[in-house]
């Protein structure tokens, strides 16, 4: 999450710190430091040398606690951890007198040395961490004041400062950077938490219910969080996705602290469970509607969404699955055409997802007891597994009901909520392609093209800014994979940050070390949705995923796959099916040339999501780490 903050030209600085108008301190061209990330520094958004590893770290041990003394002894440790040379001390002063000459050219005290330790002195205006809490403070003093409306943009531009964990490349080399960055994130979920609140308060959720799953995923097991994630969503009127939100939380804490949900949490709970609209008797009107918004600016799925539509008017009809990889927008296509048909069904329209956040998947009970609550199915479900799916499935026979099943996570968890051959349907989504499914009608969903990319990233940050800067904007749409979850964190961010030239931006996303961190605005999560679908993978397909990281790029032939994999090529063409089986991985782009055959073999094209790469490098590079 970043804020715009701009130097003193009016700009953001060149090394992508962003800074707030500064004030004017009389110490010459501004500074700036950047901890809530990877270690930066600029003067009037030129960057500035900070030196070799070692001298780094004294900087962000200084860090640690600006404007208080540091100890000597703390700064050896630090550095040397294990055994420190007999020279460290002088090692350090040197190491000081350079920072001093990079921080403080003019000597004005900035950096130096005093009882306790060595100081570095620093403005919420200069440290993006101490305008972190300074804007923290000031929200704090607003809802003291009752002010909600005023303390939740406050809170807002304190975490849009954060663009990853503070230190992100030092952390890992000393203990107390580890505290430090531990002491920040509770500090940072804290605010998340305060935010919420204030956001509810001012009658605008949206935004809570936009970003609040990334920050569960998180802290799944902290119940404030949890109280205004249901809050939220319930009153953007997803009450299937609070409901479950609340039985995932309900199960965690009592499978891992033995523990009920607490008071904050079951008052969220009991004002969603009065507010969830009864269906009407049947031969009423219409019976439950209970689906998530549709999205106003929809976009593209032409020929996907006749295909989805034509399946869901033949009466008596497989199931229809929609498949394709994370943030495609499966979901999205699965709410926009249920909405649609929703006439066609007046028994009830009902979605559920059928994983919880952390990707595990939802127990059966509980997903069908939820179905048949917000349908107003009254009949005593069995607790046998079977018995229930015939009770549900006579309840059914004679109903005209529409099912929305999100993110199935294979064919068992399907098992005993499909409706029976007549007029219900259940219209599925997932990543995978559930081969075990064995009657269902399918429909691949690929990413956008280009021309929907642009589309879509035109009606978040406007047509004019984008006709302005018409090649940059294809650079955004290419580097997004043409995702529609990352095009749309992607022009969340730009719709933030107006001043940014789209090339600039464009840059960024073609940076493979930036590129996921750039697509995390709005709490729309593309690393978080990737991690999840990360964790769902089965074994080998992870250690697919991991061999193939050592691509160069997303593109690949059978024969490459087979040399970084380290198989031959029927094994390697076995373990690349096994990827595309659970949907990480398109099927081959020639599919009507043999691929066992060496003449064949380079023709076959396989190409990995862009996104999916660079997450599988990170997990990679995690690996080797802990190794």
């Amino acid at each position: 999450m970043t804020d715009t903050f701009t130097g003193s030209r009016g700009r953001e600085a060149d090394t992508g710190i962003p800074w707030e108008r500064a004030r004017d301190t009389g110490t010459g061209a501004p500074l700036r430091i950047a901890l809530l990330g990877p270690l930066r520094a600029s003067r009037d958004g030129q960057p500035l040398p900070l030196g070799p590893l070692k001298q780094r770290l004294v900087l962000a041990v200084l860090l640690t606690r600006p404007n208080a003394p540091v100890s000597l002894e703390e700064l050896t440790d630090a550095v040397w951890p294990d055994d420190p040379p007999r020279t460290a001390r002088k090692n350090l002063q040197v190491y000081v007198s350079t920072l001093r000459r990079v921080l403080d050219p003019d000597d004005l005290g900035r950096l130096h040395h005093g009882p306790g330790g060595y100081v570095l002195q620093l403005t919420a205006a200069e440290c993006d961490s101490l305008r972190f809490d300074e804007l923290a403070r000031r929200g704090d003093a607003e809802v003291r004041a009752g002010a909600p409306d005023r303390a939740a943009p406050l809170y807002r531009r304190a975490l849009d400062l954060w663009r990853h964990d503070p230190f992100s490349d030092l952390a890992a080399r000393a203990d107390v950077l580890r505290a430090a960055v531990e002491r920040h994130r509770v500090r940072r979920l804290a605010v998340y938490e305060a935010w919420a609140e204030a956001q509810l308060e001012t009658g605008e959720p949206a935004p809570v219910a936009d970003t609040v799953d990334e920050m569960v995923s998180r802290h799944p097991l902290r119940e404030r969080l949890r109280a205004a994630q249901l809050t939220a969503l319930h009153r953007v009127g997803r009450r299937t996705e609070a409901l479950a939100a609340y039985d995932d939380c309900r199960q965690q804490l009592s499978r891992e602290l033995g523990l009920e949900p607490g008071a904050a949490l079951q008052s969220a709970y009991r004002s969603l469970l009065d507010d969830v609209p009864r269906p009407r008797a049947r031969g009423g009107a219409a019976g439950s509607r209970l689906l998530p918004p549709e999205l106003a600016d929809f976009t593209g799925r032409r020929r996907e969404r006749w295909a989805v539509t034509a399946q869901l008017e033949r009466e008596g009809g497989p199931p229809v699955l929609l498949t394709g990889p994370a943030g495609v927008g499966k979901t999205t296509l699965a709410v926009h055409v249920a909405h649609r048909l929703a006439a066609r069904y007046p028994d009830g329209v009902v979605a559920t997802r059928l994983c919880a956040e952390d990707g595990s998947a939802r127990p059966w009970r509980s997903v069908l007891s939820e179905l048949a609550r917000a349908l107003g199915c009254t009949e005593r479900l069995p607790t046998d597994r079977e018995e229930a799916a015939t009770t549900w499935r006579s309840w059914l026979s004679v109903r005209r009901v529409l099912l929305l099943l999100d993110d199935a996570p294979d064919a068992t968890a399907l098992g005993p909520l499909l409706p029976p051959s007549g007029p219900s349907a259940a219209l599925v989504t997932s990543r995978s392609r559930l081969p075990c499914l064995e009657s269902a009608h399918r429909t691949e969903l690929p990413p956008l093209s280009a021309e929907e990319a642009l589309h879509l990233l035109g009606g978040i940050i406007g047509r004019t800014r984008l006709q302005a800067e018409y090649a940059a904007a294809e650079r955004i749409a290419t580097a997004t994979g043409l995702l529609p979850l990352a095009l749309r964190a992607g022009g969340n961010r730009l719709s933030v940050l107006r001043h940014m030239p789209l090339g600039q931006y464009a840059d960024r996303l073609e940076h493979p070390l930036e590129a996921l961190d750039e697509l995390s605005s709005g709490g729309l999560g593309v690393r978080a949705r990737l991690a999840g679908a990360w964790a769902r993978l089965p074994g080998p397909a992870r250690v697919t995923l991991n061999s193939l990281a050592a691509l160069p790029g997303p593109a690949f032939s059978l024969r490459t796959a087979a040399r970084v994999l380290g198989m031959d090529g029927q094994g390697a063409q076995r373990a690349l099916e096994g990827l595309i089986d659970v949907g990480v991985l398109a099927p081959p782009s020639c599919p009507e040339v043999t691929a066992h055959r060496a003449a064949d073999a380079e023709r076959v094209r396989y190409e990995l999501p862009w996104l999916t790469l660079l997450f599988a490098r990170e997990q990679a590079a995690g690996a080797g780490t802990r190794c």
